[in-house]
């Protein structure tokens, strides 16, 4: 015969003990487990509290400041600018810290949440929405106003982040001297922002060709300077000089912003106040009844902005919410991009009773590939954005390690394959939506860090150089192809059949790289990968 552990009368609420298993530390919810007194709950209170600043931090500002319930599949069409950014020479110096470990791993972090912080300082004095880092780079929205100057606001934001990269150069390492750079593109127009995914597992998302553009911006600009597209340099009313890109096919769609301003007539601000941080809750009971209370509406404050992230990440910030900081590491990772063709592209021209079914089917399949992402051993960090339309990075073996992450990673590009092929279409006018995909995979050493800034905006993020090869291989695949290095093709050649596409050049390679396509697992190795 079995006792409670706990009175009845002392017992957490049935309501609220689920949600302490996932948003409370493990030792914690141990002791709330036998021993609920106040002490206790007083603590689970101050790290809830904690972790909704942290996963405020985490989000976009309009999702921190009204995020939709778990599983909510919510949209609106927005009107304005968005400014792309993307660093230049990060990756020689991360490669001259590597060699270093752990102490190698703080001096990049220090050097980057630097030029975060002082990036995300410009964009906030700006009027400027930081939704997101893509790796090294950033995406900024500035929503259209009653005065119509949001492209003016992101120039002089462009401008202004271009002049503070000065603080950036000749940067002291062990291994010599180095210098960053920046790139930045801007186009304006209208696009679809959207929450999708599962109670388990939401997503923030932007649709349509508006994003494409931007992205484009700035990879046709040049380093140290701001491009526009033609449209976004027709609402500039000749506020700023231009002059054509260096490359003379883009000449009639993009330009490049003339900074020949004054410290004075540029300035420092385009909004008169900072906007306001979001606050905490104050404890105004702290009997055992009221500290329950507030726990209960803290974990429903949280648990929302909580689904954003991976489980993976989510369990690193729950256990480190007190320090506020995620210690950097040097992990091997294999790195999977996958660009999903057909729901990006077909948001501009879905009409009102289109979009209900178009998002949904987008939500399925982003919940699909989470879920055998998640089985895999594996990580979804986050959709994010190329010139070719909306990506998923995913990579195997940056918080769990296996031996065989190659394989996991192979595995699950091939059951991406399967989601998409048999997912049934989104209908647009009555006709079915055609969607593909292609994929890239990549291995090697990357730098994994909380970037951004310390008590502000930021984000767990992998960096380095199997990041940008593999969103390259994906850029380079057709419809339907899975492309893969020569050290993953390597890595699971017993367990896959595989093609060699011979050498290939990828953009940014001084050399050409010898790439394979990835055909189809062999029957007899199937068994224990999902473990």
């Amino acid at each position: 015969m079995t006792s409670p552990i706990v009175p009845e009368a002392n017992r957490i609420p049935a309501e609220i003990e689920p949600l302490m298993r996932r948003l409370l530390p493990a030792d914690l919810y141990v002791q709330i487990w036998f021993d609920p007194d106040t002490d206790a709950l007083m603590q689970a209170f101050q790290h809830l509290r904690t972790l909704q600043r942290a996963l405020q931090d985490y989000t976009p500002r309009q999702v921190a400041e009204d995020p939709p319930k778990p599983g909510q599949v919510r949209y609106e069409w927005r009107r304005g600018t968005l400014l792309f950014t993307d660093l230049a020479g990060f990756t020689p110096l991360l490669e001259a810290n590597a060699q270093f470990g752990q102490k190698g791993a703080i001096a990049l972090l220090e050097v980057l949440n630097r030029y975060f912080s002082e990036m995300i300082t410009i964009i906030g004095k700006s009027g400027g929405d930081l939704l997101e880092f893509t790796g090294d780079a950033m995406l900024v929205q500035f929503l259209e106003d009653v005065q119509g100057d949001d492209t003016g606001q992101a120039v002089r934001t462009g401008l202004r982040m271009q002049r503070a990269m000065a603080h950036f150069q000749n940067i002291a390492t062990p291994q010599g001297t180095f210098s960053l750079a920046m790139r930045a593109g801007i186009h304006a127009g209208s696009y679809l922002a959207a929450d999708l995914g599962t109670p388990r597992r939401m997503a923030h998302v932007l649709l349509g060709r508006t994003v494409q553009r931007a992205k484009k911006a700035e990879s046709f600009g040049q380093v140290g300077r701001v491009c526009v597209t033609q449209e976004a340099g027709d609402r500039l009313h000749g506020l700023f000089h231009v002059e054509p890109p260096h490359a003379e096919s883009e000449r009639d769609r993009y330009a490049l912003i003339q900074d020949n301003f004054s410290a004075e007539a540029l300035g420092e601000y385009d909004i008169s106040l900072n906007r306001r941080r979001l606050t905490s809750p104050l404890l105004m009971d702290r009997s055992r009844e009221g500290l329950i209370r507030e726990i209960h509406h803290a974990l429903l404050r949280v648990q929302p902005l909580a689904s954003y992230l991976p489980s993976s990440i989510l369990d690193v910030l729950v256990e480190a919410a007190a320090e506020r900081q995620v210690p950097p590491d040097f992990p091997t990772p294999t790195v999977v991009f996958v660009n999903l063709m057909g729901f990006p592209e077909a948001a501009d021209g879905a009409s009102p009773e289109d979009l209900p079914e178009l998002t949904t089917s987008f939500s399925k399949a982003l919940a699909l590939i989470d879920a055998a992402t998640k089985a895999k051993g594996g990580v979804l960090q986050k959709v994010t954005y190329h010139a070719i339309g909306s990506d998923i990075l995913i990579y195997f073996g940056v918080f769990r390690r296996h031996r065989e992450d190659a394989v996991r990673a192979a595995s699950l590009a091939l059951a991406v394959r399967d989601i998409v092929t048999q997912l049934p279409p989104p209908h647009m006018a009555g006709n079915p939506l055609m969607l593909n995909y292609r994929i890239g995979i990549a291995a090697g050493s990357v730098f994994a860090a909380e970037i951004g800034e310390l008590r502000g905006r930021r984000e767990f993020n992998i960096l380095g150089d199997p990041v940008n090869t593999a969103s390259r291989l994906m850029t380079l695949a057709e419809k339907g192809d899975i492309l893969l290095t020569q050290d993953v093709y390597e890595a699971i050649a017993p367990c896959f059949r595989c093609k060699s596409l011979g050498m290939q050049a990828l953009k940014g390679k001084a050399h050409d790289q010898l790439v394979y396509s990835l055909k189809q697992e062999l029957v007899a190795q199937r068994n224990g990968i999902n473990r």
